[in-house]
């Protein structure tokens, strides 16, 4: 499948902002499933854009803008090909849950086995794992019951959370979008000792105004594996990875700082146009 997306991000100040400092994570990665062809990335104010790779081999671009502006443009252009992996049978069976914590031994699965900013592991969690998990012996069909259970308790209604809204509060409400759909999955896979990640990117069939989030579990003798808990499936072809991290604070396509109002407006349109 082949992907153009145009994705800006606008921010209109009251009164001028200054020594704006911001970090972008909006090109996507050349992995296994997904090839970049193109990337641009433009700033308006003009600024020396920089790029290097974090902790968890996300490419993050960085710029500073001194002088006061009225507004700030970001905006990024992606020509990207992705290509289906073979799916995993729903009913497979592919390594005891009770074998589990030989995944620790990995040394990329650490990060994700503990709590992170909008994660928790505490007690509650973990027996609303139990719970969901049931009965439940083999580590695939353990991680598709929390991801079924998740979609079935969860209601999703725009604008009911914010980016910052932590699994607690989500759990609470039983309502959010998709980052919280990840967050409080991420949870419960963590909580039984399952290594799980967040990622965000685009998905294809939906009428993307923004990124969205779904996760990747680890399994011995498979490898990661995407599931998107909003939908109840597995990740194809229709998704584009743009970043990973232990949650949303670690691949936030847009973060920064600056001097200035706290009165703004911010914008954000993704176009995305699907090609065979």
């Amino acid at each position: 499948m082949r992907w153009d997306i145009v994705h800006r991000t606008e921010y209109r100040y009251a009164t001028p902002a200054k020594e704006s400092f911001n970090q972008v994570r909006l090109q996507p990665m050349t992995s296994e499933g997904q090839t970049i062809e193109a990337f641009e990335l433009v700033v308006r104010p003009a600024a020396r854009v920089r790029h290097y790779r974090d902790f968890y081999a996300n490419v993050v671009h960085h710029f500073e803008i001194p002088e006061p502006h009225h507004a700030l443009a970001i905006e990024s252009k992606v020509q990207a090909v992705t290509r289906a992996e073979p799916p995993i049978p729903p009913e497979a069976r592919l390594f005891p849950l009770a074998r589990i914590g030989e995944a620790a031994r990995s040394f990329r699965c650490h990060d994700f086995l503990n709590a992170s900013k909008y994660v928790d592991v505490e007690p509650e969690t973990w027996r609303l794992a139990l719970d969901a998990v049931n009965v439940e012996s083999d580590a695939w069909q353990a991680v598709q019951a929390i991801m079924r259970f998740v979609h079935g308790t969860i209601s999703y209604a725009s604008n009911s959370t914010s980016v910052h809204t932590h699994m607690r509060e989500v759990l609470l409400r039983r309502q959010g979008v998709c980052q919280d759909f990840a967050h409080v999955a991420l949870g419960l896979c963590r909580a039984i000792k399952i290594p799980a990640l967040y990622v965000s990117g685009y998905l294809a069939t939906e009428a993307a105004s923004a990124t969205h989030a779904w996760i990747e579990v680890f399994i011995p003798e498979t490898g990661w594996r995407g599931l998107d808990p909003t939908h109840n499936r597995q990740v194809d072809e229709n998704y584009l990875k743009l970043a990973v991290g232990r949650d949303y604070s670690d691949v936030a396509p847009v973060a920064g700082h600056y001097k200035g109002t706290q009165d703004r407006q911010m914008d954000v349109v993704v176009k995305i146009e699907i090609g065979k």
